[in-house]
């Protein structure tokens, strides 16, 4: 039987194990689905949506700085214990996730975290721009669903493909770290800056200083 995507991504999100162990399940399986989870149990891989209930209080706040000091990041990630918060693989994927953050600039952690008047703003310009675009009324609502779930996932950090690989989300590489450190870890908040982000800038226009000048 062919293993598709679609078949290890299903797998991954009933068992929280990662893409790598759903597909070598898959695989080991001959592509039955029932026989793969149970092997991922008997293997002990089933385990990070299990753990995604625990506490994490632990952990690090880590700091990351791009371009010669031009942009900066600081992200907050618990773990359950101060032991895997010294771990080099936890360490690296805090690491991690601060420069996609850096480089990509999510507006937030978690869809439920999304400013509603951002949300509504953006479905005014996309609507604006279906009707310049001359799309029948009909098939507005329709179309600008679409393109705002898009919009959303541009702009939630767990949903974005992540940088380093983008053939997973960001929420793909946390499950599969928790599944292979063996404990809870939440992305919990970050702040981003960029130098001179929000001040407004003098602009020269060169050949008005000359026409001054001259006058």
């Amino acid at each position: 039987m062919a293993i598709t995507a679609s078949t290890v991504k299903e797998l991954r999100e009933k068992t929280g194990a990662g893409m790598m162990d759903c597909k070598k399940a898959l695989t080991e399986c001959e592509g039955n689905f029932d026989k793969a989870v149970d092997w991922l149990r008997t293997k002990g891989l089933s385990k990070a949506a299990k753990k995604s209930d625990r506490v994490a209080a632990e952990g690090l706040v880590t700091s990351y700085i791009h371009g010669n000091g031009r942009i900066g990041v600081l992200l907050e990630v618990n773990s359950e214990t101060d032991f895997v918060a010294r771990n080099e693989q936890f360490q690296a994927f805090t690491k991690d996730v601060a420069m996609h953050i850096a480089a990509v600039n999510p507006a937030c952690v978690n869809p439920e975290e999304l400013d509603q008047s951002l949300v509504e703003k953006e479905k005014e310009v996309l609507k604006a721009k279906a009707i310049e675009e001359g799309k029948k009324p009909e098939f507005l609502d329709k179309i600008i669903e679409g393109q705002i779930k898009k919009w959303m996932k541009d702009q939630v950090l767990l949903e974005q493909p992540f940088v380093k690989n983008p053939d997973v989300t960001v929420g793909q590489y946390l499950t599969d770290t928790v599944a292979t450190i063996g404990e809870n870890i939440v992305i919990r908040r970050f702040t981003r800056f960029e130098l001179g982000e929000g001040i407004e800038k003098k602009v020269d226009n060169f050949a008005e200083e000359v026409n001054a000048a001259l006058q």
